[in-house]
């Protein structure tokens, strides 16, 4: 499903909050998803194919997934409370793309086990990133036991988690 940043809001509003209402607390942001949406497309101007809201350090971030026109894939990062981009990655398709393959030193398989040691639960999402930096990363979206949604980075070169966040919502395509 592909969103336009009007169709987006609306789409959050309409489909997503009522249906999450009862199972998260959605924390509170200053600035407006519109306003984000503005902001990544003006960095990386596509289509957005899927949007999230997630917690990274107690600040609530929008992610949107973007394709551009070129065909390529990215993720990029808005605080919620600043309106600021925070990052831009790119997503590759596979762990065998020349960049991920390029840089990785750790196969997805221990990744995965490394992610569900620190979070179990059951892995719903697997994305391939190259970071800002060149680095590769396995980000896997985990449905916890409790019934959380984790997203938990781990770093193709050294093994290690370099990140993991609560996930609150997420619209579009797994």
């Amino acid at each position: 499903m592909k969103f336009t940043h009007a169709s987006l809001a609306l789409a959050i509003m309409a489909v997503t909050y009522p249906a999450h209402a009862d199972q998260h607390t959605f924390p509170k942001t200053k600035v407006s998803i519109e306003k984000c949406v503005q902001a990544a497309l003006k960095v990386k101007p596509g289509m957005i194919v899927k949007s999230e809201l997630k917690m990274e350090k107690q600040v609530p971030m929008y992610e949107f997934d973007i394709e551009s026109a070129d065909g390529k894939a990215w993720d990029v990062e808005c605080n919620a409370m600043t309106g600021k981009i925070v990052e831009i990655e790119e997503e590759v398709a596979s762990a065998e793309d020349a960049q991920f393959k390029a840089k990785a030193k750790v196969s997805e398989a221990d990744a995965r086990k490394t992610a569900l040691e620190a979070y179990p639960g059951e892995i719903m999402e697997v994305e391939y990133e190259i970071e800002p930096d060149g680095a590769a990363s396995y980000e896997f979206d985990i449905k916890t036991k409790d019934g959380k949604e984790m997203k938990v980075e781990v770093d193709a070169t050294s093994g290690k988690i370099v990140e993991a966040n609560s996930e609150i919502y997420q619209i579009g395509k797994e």
